[in-house]
């Protein structure tokens, strides 16, 4: 008898300490130490282009060390799945949620639920149509600047001579979609020399974009004499199906290739002539998000908007050395 009630004892010992464990909820701590700090973070798409799994890297690196969970969850770029995972992590009572956004639109409803939860949200890479008191921080880059640096070096490129440009968009209604289209336009709006012949989204994939500028090769054929495509990946497409109709691309004297991201091996295509312009998208918002969360735990309070400093390439003066000095 004696046994069995020492047994009953031990067996109730284990799991009041299975209950106790699995009773902690936000901010709790164990008796081994405060509880991980737990993220949220809703990709656009993990694995769209060479920018994004580098986006994607950055985040995971930064927070694969004690102190932190963080969880990911890819949409895949279907914006109403996005929206899904950020009430998901929501419900979960997650300490903080991070947004690269696949749309600008339709995030209010879901950020008031945040709001009330008193989850910090934070912004990254990408902006939103919403009020700004429904997030926290948003941290990337200034995506119509981007197009802007882009379009003065067509400017100084092409000078008083037409300039006939197609355009390979990014997925619509994204932040750099939006902010790279409208650059374009009001360039294009201020010069009475530039006209666009044809604008599509490539979905920042090379295959589509190869297959979209086949098209218009085919209908448009030597008057395109520029392609403004909206990142690296859909750049390359150009340049394949241009170069297999065998029309020369980059330099002085061939089709234009603006870009944008600059990752290194579009980077070595610069250096080789093939893109003429490449604007700099930095994926490395790991470390600068977690410097935001490490202040809000600190009590402090950090910048609303922090814009990323970014610069442009050119294939004329971009070297060697400076491509292997860079970090992506």
């Amino acid at each position: 008898m004696r046994k069995k009630t020492i047994l009953l004892h031990l067996v109730l010992i284990i799991v009041l300490g299975v209950v106790v464990a699995g009773c902690g909820g936000k901010g709790a701590s164990s008796a081994s130490g405060p509880k991980d700090i737990r993220i949220g973070f809703a990709q656009c798409k993990a694995d769209e282009s060479d920018w994004r799994m580098a986006n994607t890297r950055s985040m995971l690196d930064t927070f694969k060390g004690p102190g932190y969970q963080l969880t990911l969850s890819d949409s895949n770029n279907d914006a109403a799945k996005q929206v899904a995972d950020v009430q998901g992590f929501i419900d979960q009572e997650y300490d903080y949620i991070v947004i690269a956004a696949v749309n600008m639109d339709g995030w209010d409803t879901v950020l008031r639920n945040a709001q009330a939860a008193k989850i910090p949200v934070i912004l990254v890479d990408r902006n939103i149509n919403a009020p700004q008191d429904l997030w926290t921080s948003y941290v990337g880059p200034d995506f119509k600047v981007e197009g802007e640096k882009a379009t003065a070096w067509m400017a100084k490129h092409f000078g008083s001579n037409p300039v006939n440009v197609v355009n390979l968009q990014g997925q619509l209604g994204s932040g750099a979609q939006v902010g790279r289209s409208a650059a374009l336009d009001d360039a294009i709006a201020s010069n009475s020399n530039w006209t666009l012949v044809a604008r599509q989204t490539g979905e920042w994939s090379t295959d589509v974009a190869k297959q979209v500028m086949t098209s218009w090769i085919q209908q448009y054929g030597s008057t395109i004499n520029c392609v403004y495509a909206e990142n690296d990946n859909m750049a390359d497409g150009a340049i394949q199906a241009l170069q297999e109709r065998g029309i020369k691309v980059g330099g002085a004297d061939g089709v234009a290739i603006i870009s944008f991201d600059a990752n290194r091996p579009y980077l070595q295509m610069t250096l080789a002539g093939l893109i003429n312009c490449n604007v700099e998208c930095n994926p490395l918002h790991g470390p600068r998000v977690k410097q935001i969360i490490d202040n809000l735990e600190s009590g402090g309070q950090p910048k609303k908007i922090e814009i990323i400093d970014e610069e442009a390439f050119y294939w004329d003066t971009i070297t060697q050395a400076i491509i292997d000095a860079r970090q992506y």
